[in-house]
Order: structure tokens, then C-alpha cells, then sequence
């Protein structure tokens, strides 16, 4: 057999996670949500009162953490670096439940003999009191040192297009410094985002912030295009392209489409998310205006602090 067959036929333990309220506001501050207590958003995702989850908070269940090195794939882990993600949710979250999920391969993309190779997980995660599946998680790694596997030598999807016209919104995004040490306490313990040792050693002259933890301070921002219970989030991916680091504000450009919402975000000449889409169950209903509007309403010093 060779290594593509080994990693396509490669077992994944079943992953079983009871979370409570308390860990659904946890995730909600480790992606920024509360940073003003009277954004009527941020306290629905971080007050018990009439507590809504945010729906990136499906690739923290069931998660199995950094697998390239702690279930021996076989893949050069040093070399493994997350290049997407994405979730589709099928009912709304619980706001605490017990999950399961058995991960699975579901695709590698060889670029060939040093040029590495795209692997991409899957994982169904159903609420273990009544079976229903919750949503579905998909990651895609790039291995740098794992091309010219021996399988088929296919070429990868193509990424969603960002238009070549100017933005519908564009707005600053804050992150605190100590957001990855709380983002980190929702299961993703990579001294990467924490050691300064560890990311002096990685290449890096701080520790970063977790890709998975920009991303859900998008899904939260996005999350005002639409309603959290009357228009949800049932589907968010994007290319994850650059760092981003701790106490740093990223500007998140929005193209607003129907249903859909292109997006990137970059801080400066920096584009640390590209390619994104985000889709609810209606067509957004509310303009790039008015959408500024309410942001700036309800956080009045918040254009003073970006």
C-alpha cells in the first residue's frame, strides 16, 4: 500500500464531549463577543439569560485536537499547518449538550514530491441524547512535507471567488491581547498561541492567535447581518493565509449577496482570511448602511477606540 492508501484507510477514535453553558460563553469570549456590556449581541452570547450559541462554536465539539502529531498519521507534523475550515449546521447548537463524533479522511490532494499536499478531515457531530446531527466540520491541513503520496495526483476545489469590486462594508475588528489564552480553554492547547518560547521556535517573535479564533470573531461580527434564532449562520469556510497576533484590530471587508456573505480580512497589507463565505437560511436583509448603523449605535466608543 502506499502512504496515500495508509492515510485514506488511516482510524480515527470516537470523540465524545459533554459541554455546559458555562463553555458556550467561554467560546463566545475567546472570539471576542462582551467586549461592550450593553451590545445587546454580545450578551446573548455571553449572559444565561436567553443564551444563544455561536455557531462556529461547532469546530471546538468533539475536536480532536492537533491529530497531524497526537494520533501518529504519519504526516510531518512540524510542517502541517491549517489552511481552512469550515462547519454546515443542521439545527441550531445546544447551549450545552454531550456530543459525539468519529472524524474520518475525506479527501488529500497531492501537489506532488516537495511541493506537499492538502489533507482534509471531516467530522459529523450529533447530540447524543436524540441522535440529531448538529453539524459537520471539515479541515484542511497543508502538509509541506508530505507530497508525492503515491495516490492520485488531483487537483484541489477551487477557492470561493472574492469580487473585484469594492466592498459592501468594511469595518475595524478588535481583538484583546489575552484572547488566545482564553480562546485556548475551549480545547485547542497549542503552547504555539501561549509559549513565547514555543513560537520564537516556530518562527514567530510573539505566540499568535488561533486561526480557529479569528475565525469565530468573524462569525460573531457576521452574525449582525442576519438574526441569531429568525436568520442563522448554517454555513461558513474560508482560507486561513496569514497570523494574526493578539491584541491586534483586523478590518473585515463584507460582499453581501442574497443569502451570502463573501468576506476577507487583513490587517494592514496583511491578508490573514481570504477566499470566505458565510450563508444564512434567508437573504440578508439589512444594508451595509444600516448594518453600520446598529454596530456603531450600540458600541458608541467604539469608533474612537479603533
Amino acid at each position: 500500500m502506499s502512504r496515500y492508501d495508509d492515510l485514506m484507510a488511516f482510524e480515527f477514535p470516537e470523540l465524545r464531549q459533554t459541554y455546559t453553558e458555562r463553555d458556550t460563553m467561554l467560546y463566545a469570549l475567546g472570539v471576542g463577543a462582551g467586549q461592550d456590556p450593553v451590545d445587546p449581541l454580545g450578551l446573548r452570547l455571553t449572559y444565561e439569560k436567553d443564551l444563544v450559541a455561536i455557531p462556529s462554536m461547532a469546530v471546538t465539539l468533539a475536536y480532536p485536537g492537533f491529530w497531524y502529531r497526537d494520533l501518529s498519521p504519519g504526516l510531518d507534523f512540524l510542517r502541517t499547518v491549517h489552511g481552512s475550515e469550515r462547519f454546515e449546521i443542521f439545527r441550531s447548537l445546544p447551549v450545552a449538550a454531550t456530543v459525539v463524533a468519529k472524524p474520518k479522511m475525506a479527501a488529500i490532494y497531492d501537489k506532488g514530491e516537495g511541493h506537499g499536499s492538502l489533507v482534509v478531515s471531516q467530522r459529523d457531530v450529533r447530540d447524543v441524547a436524540t441522535g440529531e446531527l448538529l453539524a459537520r466540520v471539515t479541515q484542511t491541513a497543508f502538509c509541506r512535507g508530505d507530497g508525492g503520496l503515491g495516490g492520485p495526483m488531483m487537483r484541489a476545489p477551487s477557492p470561493q471567488k472574492i469580487p473585484d469590486t469594492s466592498p459592501d462594508l468594511s469595518f475595524g475588528c478588535p481583538t484583546l491581547a489575552q484572547a488566545a489564552m482564553i480562546y485556548r480553554l475551549s480545547g485547542d492547547y497549542n503552547p504555539l498561541h501561549v509559549d513565547p518560547g514555543f513560537a520564537v521556535a516556530a518562527g514567530f517573535d510573539r505566540p499568535i492567535l488561533h486561526g480557529l479564533s479569528t475565525y469565530g470573531h468573524i462569525c460573531c461580527h457576521l452574525m449582525r447581518l442576519g438574526d441569531p434564532c429568525s436568520n442563522r449562520v448554517v454555513d461558513m469556510d474560508c482560507r486561513f493565509t496569514a497570523p494574526l497576533f493578539p491584541g491586534e484590530n483586523f478590518q473585515l471587508q463584507v460582499w453581501q449577496r442574497g443569502h451570502e456573505a463573501l468576506f476577507r480580512a487583513h490587517v494592514g497589507d496583511r491578508r490573514i482570511i481570504d477566499n470566505g463565505i458565510c450563508r444564512f437560511e434567508h437573504d440578508i436583509a439589512k444594508t451595509g448602511t444600516e448594518l453600520m448603523v446598529d454596530l456603531f449605535t450600540v458600541v458608541p466608543d467604539l469608533l474612537e477606540r479603533l
